[in-house]
């Protein structure tokens, strides 16, 4: 692909650029039509990496249940590992299990835990994340790789700049998160570069019930709602 791209002329590439246009507005378009019609959903964030005999695995499926339980569906990047037991819990609990699959090289793949209706496939993750962003009611961020902390300091950059709607963010897994939490609240903090109030955004906490307990009191003062 890399050498074909470097036969083509600068005109050529141009021309390639605009017609992707139509593309990736169609994975808009395709994915606000399917989106607008799920109902509140909570996003689960994590390693595709992670085994079915792992505790996060287990944790997240057990959320899952606990999310749909107190009246949410739930969104995943619709791959295996973690992402795979945020829907298997969905669909035991009978709710909205939805997954929004990205076409990699490896790891990823559809699980068989997605609603039918309810499966969208994208090339591209920026579109990917919009709708994560747009469509959930809050983030709840178990242990992953580089694709979770990319999630993670999206929203976290979108709320902070008042760019969407404020939603909460969870960090689930105190022995997995609590050296990065440390490392904001003192470097990043301690030079100036976020303020106080800022890690306010974040909840640090190690059980399933906190994590409704969050959501719930949240939305008490907060209307059901697309972010943006």
């Amino acid at each position: 692909m890399r050498k074909e791209q470097n036969n083509k002329g600068w005109n050529e590439i141009k021309t390639n650029d605009s017609w992707a246009i139509f593309k990736i507005m169609g994975e808009f378009v395709n994915g606000y039509e399917k989106l607008s019609k799920i109902g509140p959903c909570v996003s689960i964030f994590g390693s595709a990496r992670t085994k079915p005999d792992h505790k996060y695995y287990k944790l997240a499926e057990e959320m899952a249940t606990k999310i749909v339980d107190h009246g949410y569906g739930v969104i995943t990047g619709g791959g295996p590992g973690i992402m795979e037991a945020g829907n298997k819990g969905a669909h035991i609990a009978g709710g909205t299990s939805v997954g929004l699959n990205i076409d990699l090289p490896f790891e990823q793949h559809n699980n068989p835990y997605i609603d039918n209706d309810k499966s969208l496939d994208f090339d591209y993750f920026f579109v990917r994340k919009v709708m994560f962003v747009k469509y959930s009611q809050g983030f709840v961020v178990m242990p992953g790789g580089f694709g979770t902390l990319d999630e993670l300091f999206e929203a976290i950059t979108l709320i902070q700049t008042n760019k969407i709607e404020k939603f909460p963010i969870i960090l689930l897994g105190i022995d997995f998160w609590g050296g990065l939490m440390g490392w904001i609240k003192t470097t990043l903090l301690d030079a100036g570069n976020i303020s106080e109030k800022d890690l306010d955004l974040i909840h640090l906490v190690d059980s399933t019930d906190e994590v409704i307990d969050i959501l719930d009191v949240f939305y008490k003062k907060y209307d059901l709602k697309p972010n943006f």
